[in-house]
C-alpha cells in the first residue's frame, strides 16, 4: 500500500498508556489519533442498548452492518465517536462497556466489519492508531509498530485514576481481576490475539514518564520520516 505519510501504530495491553501516548504523539506531530478500542466498545455500548447478547457473534455482526459509526479528530490529539450521528465518546470509558468490548471483539464478524472502518481512516496516513491487534491484523504495514507494556500493579493503578478522574469510584482489588481477566482473555483468544508483531519497539512504561515515551516514538518516527516528522498532514497540521 502506498501512503502520503507512516502510520504509527501502538498495542498493548490495558493501562499500558496507549491512549495517553497516542493522544500525546499525535498532538506533537499533528496527525489523526484513531482508538481502535473505542470502535470496539462502540459496539459493546450499542449491543447493550438495543438487546443484542455481546456473545452472539452473527447477531452483532448484523448490528454492526446497520450502524453509522464515525470517528473524527478533535483538537489535542483526540478523537471523538460517533453512533448513529450522536457523540457517545465520554461513555465508551466507563468499566462495563471496556469488559463489554473485549467480549465483543472476539466475534469475526465485529472484527471484518470494524477492520474496514479503520482501514479506510488510515488510508492517506499521517495516522497514529491504537490498540490490540494494529500492527498484527489492522496495519500490518504500518511504518512504525510499538507495543506497550507496564507493570500489572501500575496499570490498574493508571485505570484507576483515570475513572476517578472521570467521577467513577472503583474498588482497586476488582479492578484487578477485572486487567487480570481481560489480559487472559485478549491474549488467548484465537482470533487476533494481543501480542506484539515481530518488528514491532517494545516498551516497558512502568517507570517512564508520558513525555519520555512519546519522545522515543517521535525520535522513530522522525527518522522513517526524514526527520519532518512534526510537519504532518493531520487535522492539527499548519
Amino acid at each position: 500500500m502506498s501512503r502520503r505519510r507512516p502510520i504509527v501504530a501502538i498495542d498493548g495491553p490495558a493501562g499500558a498508556g496507549k491512549t495517553s501516548v497516542a493522544r500525546a504523539l499525535a498532538e506533537r506531530l499533528g496527525w489523526l489519533r484513531l482508538d481502535t478500542g473505542a470502535l470496539y466498545r462502540a459496539v459493546a455500548l450499542a449491543a447493550r442498548e438495543r438487546g443484542v447478547d455481546w456473545n452472539d457473534g452473527p447477531a452483532l455482526g448484523r448490528m454492526v452492518s446497520g450502524l453509522d459509526l464515525e470517528v473524527e479528530a478533535a483538537p489535542g490529539g483526540r478523537s471523538r465517536v460517533r453512533i448513529d450521528g450522536r457523540d457517545r465518546s465520554d461513555e465508551l470509558r466507563l468499566p462495563q462497556i471496556a469488559r463489554g468490548a473485549s467480549d465483543v471483539s472476539r466475534h469475526p464478524e465485529v472484527r471484518a466489519a470494524l477492520l474496514d472502518v479503520q482501514r479506510r481512516v488510515g488510508r492517506e496516513g499521517a495516522l497514529v492508531c491504537e490498540g490490540r491487534d494494529i500492527g498484527t491484523v489492522v496495519f500490518p504495514d504500518a511504518e512504525l509498530k510499538v507495543f506497550l507494556t507496564a507493570s500489572p500493579e501500575e496499570r490498574v493503578r493508571r485505570r484507576i485514576a483515570e475513572l476517578r478522574a472521570m467521577g467513577v469510584q472503583v474498588d482497586e482489588s476488582a479492578m484487578a481481576s477485572e486487567i487480570a481477566a481481560r489480559d487472559a482473555q485478549d491474549s488467548t483468544r484465537a482470533l487476533a490475539p494481543l501480542r506484539p508483531a515481530p518488528d514491532a519497539v517494545v516498551l516497558d512504561t512502568t517507570d517512564m514518564p508520558l513525555e519520555r515515551v512519546v519522545e522515543l516514538i517521535a525520535a522513530h518516527v522522525a527518522r522513517l520520516s526524514g526527520g519532518v516528522a512534526g510537519t504532518g498532514t493531520g487535522p492539527d497540521a499548519g
